[in-house]
């Protein structure tokens, strides 16, 4: 059976929805700068990729009481672009599921009340923490949208929205699903920020992965679902899906709690497995999304791993982190929409700010955005914490 992608909603640092954060791309115009909506000792330390909103103007948008998270409103945001663009009739007909990823979850209300907590914690009431695990978000999203069938939340580091992206997949293939509303979503937070920080891997200055001199990654927050549907949904619309989720694969190296293993062992299982799947080669892959953190051990693990699979018949390659940051378990999401958006405009995306070849790879990222280019297959990476590494593959419906 195969899974089709209906629809697609989007918001991130560098766009509210998916026209503009393509135009954005278009103009290489980065969302990482200095922190202003985030309260942090690190503002104008340490740059970030803020969605454009606070808090309080999230809530006036999306329609939801201030008392919910920035990881909720974010989420609703864009689930609500990806079911109005796929423009389903009779949605409520089908059996549906929600499926959402994120890792902080209501994180920036925990913060906002952790010292009266710590000052009097007889008087804090339970009410107040309602919406601040990582499944309250999902549960609230899907109430909202109407989705009752199948809502799951998945927490995998990294690769959690890619995780949601196979699950979904998997549930409409055994017909447990007909339709799967995919994805993720994540708020730039105290606790993230600090935690990074912790480990070292924070650069500050703007981000710039796959380059000798790259320093660590800036962190960044927002949204992204895809509606996947199945071969029968598929043929009810009257625009027909341009694209489809082709291949997937999840592996673990088991190498270490945060770093990956120096010789790309779970990459290289998660993007072969995907190729697998999909029934592909190397060969007709037209472009690689890249995980692309800027760390020096994630990009050295991930570039291996590419050069074991594809030789010296690389595709273009770019990770698209410098726009948006890194937006933790939403970035698989985010990177879709941007790998769907490969395959039906014909583009290649940019990498930004990259001057100098690693020395101990080969290749060298795409910085050019590139038209009328024909792209049928795109692979796009996500590695989390814990080895969850994990590969898609869209390709075009009709390629």
């Amino acid at each position: 059976m195969e899974i089709f992608i209906a629809g697609k909603g989007i918001i991130t640092s560098i766009g509210n929805n998916v026209t503009e954060i393509l135009d954005s791309l278009k103009k290489y115009k980065t969302g990482v700068g200095e922190i202003t909506i985030l309260p942090t000792g690190y503002a104008g330390k340490l740059p970030a990729a803020e969605v454009k909103y606070t808090n309080q103007q999230l809530s006036e948008i999306s329609g939801l009481d201030i008392s919910h998270s920035r990881t909720t409103f974010l989420s609703l945001l864009a689930a609500r672009q990806a079911i109005a663009d796929a423009a389903i009739p009779k949605f409520d007909s089908y059996k549906t599921g929600f499926i959402s990823a994120n890792t902080v979850g209501g994180m920036d209300k925990t913060e906002n009340i952790f010292k009266e907590y710590l000052a009097d914690s007889a008087t804090l009431k339970l009410t107040e923490t309602a919406y601040h695990d990582s499944g309250a978000s999902t549960e609230v999203v899907a109430e909202v949208l109407g989705i009752k069938h199948h809502i799951t939340t998945i927490s995998t580091a990294c690769s959690s929205s890619a995780n949601a992206i196979m699950y979904g997949a998997r549930l409409i293939k055994s017909r447990q699903l007909d339709i799967a509303v995919c994805g993720g979503t994540d708020s730039f937070s105290r606790f993230t920020l600090n935690g990074f920080h912790s480990l070292m891997i924070l650069d500050s200055e703007p981000c710039k992965p796959y380059d000798e001199n790259r320093k660590g990654l800036n962190l960044g927050e927002g949204a992204a679902y895809i509606v996947l549907v199945s071969e029968r949904v598929a043929a009810t619309l009257a625009s027909q899906p341009l694209t489809k989720l082709s291949g997937y694969e999840n592996a673990n190296d088991a190498f270490h709690q945060t770093a990956s293993s120096p010789e790309g062992k779970g990459n290289y299982l998660a993007m072969s497995g995907a190729l697998r799947s999909s029934g592909l080669k190397p060969e007709d892959i037209s472009y690689i999304n890249l995980h692309g953190t800027g760390t020096s051990n994630n990009d050295l693990s991930e570039g291996v791993a590419i050069e074991q699979i594809f030789g010296t018949h690389i595709p273009p390659v770019s990770s698209t982190k410098p726009f948006t940051g890194h937006t933790l378990g939403a970035c698989a999401a985010v990177e879709a929409v941007f790998s769907i958006l490969c395959l039906e405009k014909g583009i290649i995306l940019p990498h930004l700010r990259f001057t100098t070849k690693m020395k101990e790879l080969n290749f060298e990222p795409c910085t050019k955005f590139l038209e009328n280019q024909d792209v049928k297959h795109v692979m796009s990476n996500s590695f989390g914490f814990g080895g969850n590494c994990s590969s898609l593959i869209f390709s075009k419906a009709r390629a």
